[in-house]
């Protein structure tokens, strides 16, 4: 059975990326098959994260175990300024490759208008390096949130055109998650030397 673990990367409890994480996680279960067990959501809005590094008592030793059982991520990210949220960006100093490495994820970049993209860049260019997650080729950016992914049937063209790409994106992310799953136990992560990814 694979697990999938989807992260709503936005810093308010209620936020848009909630929703879509919502929306997502019963694709999974209606359109895909998963079970209800397999498809886990964290909601660092709900479950804030303090800024790292702290050690003070969080919600990390939660999700670090979550993770850890994962086969499969997707990271929704919002756009705050042209930028990835902090949110988001402070999880990935927490995360780690004994949680991470050589799973397979989909980014999602998410604005309340018709950005998006600058999240999607800057987390490819940066988050992986020392979890080494695999971010699949493929992502998504759902632009103006509120009109889309709101109920069963979708309000728009397109909402109609985001729902099957994102039916697409699940069903490579799946397929990646089937395929890297042997790989993982494969190899050593142990060597010291090799700690971080290379700079």
């Amino acid at each position: 059975m694979q697990n999938i673990v989807i992260i709503s990367g936005s810093g308010r409890p209620d936020s848009q990326t909630a929703k879509v994480a919502r929306f997502i996680r019963q694709q999974l279960i209606t359109a895909h098959g998963l079970n209800t067990e397999a498809v886990d959501l964290i909601n660092l809005g709900e479950q804030p994260l303090p800024l790292w590094p702290d050690d003070s008592p969080s919600p990390w030793a939660d999700y670090e175990k979550r993770l850890a059982a994962a086969d499969a991520l997707v990271v929704l990210a919002p756009e705050w300024h042209g930028m990835a949220c902090p949110a988001i960006k402070n999880f990935f100093l927490y995360a780690t490759k004994a949680q991470l490495a050589h799973k397979p994820a989909m980014l999602g970049g998410i604005s309340a208008g018709v950005g998006g993209a600058f999240p999607i860049s800057e987390l490819r260019a940066s988050s992986y390096k020392n979890c080494r997650l695999c971010y699949i080729p493929e992502h998504l950016i759902v632009r103006d949130v509120n009109h889309v992914l709101n109920g069963e049937q979708p309000e728009s063209e397109a909402d109609q055109r985001l729902r099957q790409r994102l039916s697409y994106n699940l069903d490579v992310l799946l397929h990646y998650s089937r395929a890297l799953a042997g790989i993982r136990a494969e190899i050593d992560m142990s060597n010291p030397a090799f700690t971080n990814g290379m700079s």
